[in-house]
């Protein structure tokens, strides 16, 4: 058994992964990656980029189509194949040869095998073919090894091999039926995709539909969906899950059943902790890792967790930006440079308690950042909350004939600053930055006047909300 000693050990090199190895080795240190699948992790090759691959066709026609003029030289349908094909291009055809490339160029050592902790700073990497390599930390190791797909405990689901995102994301092949049982975003997004493939879709959700949203969100994405030929089943229990010879069967709370092509399994995510040795070092394996605010693991001065894997904020983007202020912190820690954990400063993940932004790529989109009105009054807020129609604005109606969408703005009253903003209609992913920067910036409201939105394009949405905003104090 070969024994290699780096400064510092990252297990998963997924996006999150590979961010905290690259701002490490920007500060001075030598790091090993260790990855048992491919480099770019599930975002890359199972989740942002494919997925988003497969909505994006669809959407498009449907864009063109709500515009008079281009709605008359939409003649043919969707290629279902070409976007299969176009999706397959986003991935690589599911290789890593250029993220790897990446690793080694930025002089980070990539190491392959399943890596598994062997007690404090130590790291053992199992290739393939057997062969072990240990591995030591002079300083520190973080976990960014994610999370997978959650199966819920439904009788019959396990043994009918229900898909995951990880299916739904790589199919070559569009089932003529599929049934979806969840109602958040991976469910919402994929009964989006296959609807618009002319799967008959029929969506299955033991609420509502994106319930840690405002409640305006989805209730326009299950009318959308339903709109678009789905059938959603809102406030219903999926009890039994059966495979036959053509395909699923479901029986429902209220004994009716449900006959699909596949199921596709789409009701959370579990951490990928059971076999990382976690017991090496006194913890739970399967557990999330419980961290602090700079990303140390409770007990444990030497481990990280960052991403997913921390159940902070389950976003691509914010596990990078927690890889980032990570790789940064554990360099600064090693040189003896100044280390700042206060509030937003630079070695400490403010924003993932209360400046998370969110897209969810349905039709149509939902964008938000922040608090919703429901959880900043929990959190003992004193809010108002302003609500604004957005086919209203101007560039709105520009944008699209018969534009339908809705905007929320959630004010702290007591400081006059935004606590949090939602989007609901097509495209407004586009006006969510401004959003994040006025919630995480804190800006006052009366400073938000001087920001003007250009005229005539929707994000003159602003200027609505605080008029709107205006007139409520008045």
């Amino acid at each position: 058994m070969d024994q290699v000693e780096y400064d510092l050990i990252v297990l998963g090199a997924g996006p999150v992964g590979e961010n905290v190895a690259d701002r490490a080795v920007q500060g001075g240190l030598t790091v090993a990656l260790v990855e048992h699948e491919l480099v770019g992790g599930e975002c890359s090759y199972w989740a942002c980029m494919p997925s988003k691959a497969l909505l994006r066709s669809a959407q498009a026609i449907r864009a063109a189509k709500q515009v008079d003029g281009a709605a008359q030289a939409v003649t043919g349908s969707l290629d279902v194949a070409a976007v299969l094909q176009r999706r397959n291009s986003f991935t690589h055809n599911w290789k890593d040869d250029s993220q790897a490339d990446w690793v080694a160029s930025a002089g980070i050592t990539l190491v392959r095998g399943v890596g598994r902790l062997n007690g404090p700073k130590r790291v053992t990497v199992t290739a393939s073919d057997g062969t072990e390599t240990a591995l030591t930390a002079k300083h520190a190791v973080a976990v960014a090894t994610g999370t997978d797909a959650f199966i819920p405990d439904i009788e019959g689901l396990r043994a009918a091999q229900p898909w995951t995102s990880r299916e739904a994301t790589s199919a070559q092949e569009v089932p003529e039926s599929l049934a979806i049982i969840g109602g958040g975003v991976v469910a919402t997004e994929m009964a989006t995709a296959y609807a618009g493939f002319g799967t008959r879709v029929t969506l299955i959700s033991r609420g509502g539909l994106l319930s840690g949203m405002e409640p305006f969100a989805g209730e326009m994405v299950t009318a959308a969906l339903r709109e678009q030929g789905a059938t959603v089943l809102l406030d219903t229990e999926t009890r039994k899950v059966r495979r036959t010879d053509t395909g699923v069967e479901m029986e429902l709370g209220d004994g009716s059943v449900i006959k699909a092509s596949e199921v596709l399994a789409a009701t959370g995510r579990a951490p990928r902790t059971g076999d990382i040795g976690l017991d090496t070092i006194g913890l739970k394996p399967g557990s999330w890792l419980k961290t602090d605010d700079t990303l140390q693991v409770e007990g444990h001065d030497w481990l990280y967790a960052v991403g997913d894997v921390n159940h902070r904020a389950l976003l691509t983007h914010q596990g990078k930006y927690q890889a980032r202020m990570v790789g940064d912190l554990v360099a600064a820690r090693v040189s003896g440079a100044p280390v700042s954990t206060e509030a937003w400063g630079a070695h400490v993940a403010t924003a993932d308690h209360e400046a998370v932004p969110q897209v969810t790529f349905t039709e149509p989109e939902v964008a938000s950042v922040g608090l919703t009105a429901e959880a900043a009054n929990k959190a003992g807020y004193t809010t108002s909350v302003v609500d604004y129609e957005l086919g209203n604005v101007a560039g709105a109606s520009l944008y699209a004939d018969g534009y339908t969408g809705k905007a929320r703005m959630v004010v702290d009253k007591n400081r006059s600053v935004v606590l949090g903003v939602t989007f609901v209609g097509p495209d407004v992913s586009d006006l969510l930055h401004a959003a994040t920067v006025a919630v995480a910036g804190q800006v006052p409201i009366t400073r938000l006047w001087h920001a003007v939105p250009a005229y005539p394009t929707v994000s003159e949405i602003w200027l609505r909300l605080l008029e709107t905003y205006r007139d409520q104090q008045s």
